[in-house]
């Protein structure tokens, strides 16, 4: 057992959770499979640890919380720390907490989709850019990501695989369209592939 954040009125608790928010690399978003990557990852070993949580990501930014034992959490976090695929993680809460949020989910990934957009509580937090949120933000769009959530609980959608998405796919058919999205990283890939040769043939 054990208490967070050093508290005046301290909690003993073993479950905990935490909020971070960070920015991709380009090594995140040049690869086709970041976001499945990281999710099928995270899913097996979440349930190994007995951890529950959400991953948002959209217009370059990841905010993720997760819940579980302060311990797994803690392994977590330096596990993140680590990870050439994001930058500037910024821990927004970590404390202890009564209940999951997302007591269901080992993972659920979701990203920034026009459902979310035409959410009220949303609209005064886009574009997306966390790190330009007011310190209780978060907390709002959490609560929101859960009232999705318990929705989804609903109806009975509860771990379904991750999202389908490279993040350069998200990045560019948010410019192109999602029809347009494939073939223009096709295009782009084979420009590099070209311009690689051309750069060791001379």
């Amino acid at each position: 057992m054990s208490t967070i954040n050093g508290s005046t009125n301290p909690v003993t608790t073993d479950l905990c959770q935490l909020v971070y928010i960070s920015r991709i690399t380009s090594t995140g978003l040049l690869s086709p499979s970041t976001l499945n990557d990281i999710s099928e990852t995270a899913v097996e070993r979440n349930q190994i640890d007995n951890v529950t949580g959400i991953l948002c990501y959209g217009n370059g930014y990841f905010l993720q919380c997760v819940e579980g034992s302060e311990q797994a959490l803690t392994n977590l976090k330096n596990r993140l720390i680590v990870d050439d695929r994001h930058k500037e993680l910024k821990v927004l809460n970590f404390s202890a907490i009564t209940k999951r949020r997302f007591a269901s989910w080992s993972l659920r990934s979701i990203t920034l989709e026009r459902w979310m957009t035409k959410e009220p509580e949303l609209k005064q937090l886009m574009p997306f850019k966390p790190y330009e949120w007011d310190s209780d933000e978060w907390q709002k769009f959490l609560d929101v990501l859960q009232g999705y959530y318990e929705e989804q609980n609903r109806i009975g959608n509860i771990d379904t695989p991750p999202v389908k998405y490279s993040t350069l796919g998200v990045t560019l058919s948010k410019v192109v369209g999602q029809h347009q999205a494939f073939f223009l990283i096709q295009t782009v890939l084979g420009l590099m592939i070209v311009a690689t040769l051309l750069w060791l043939l001379l």
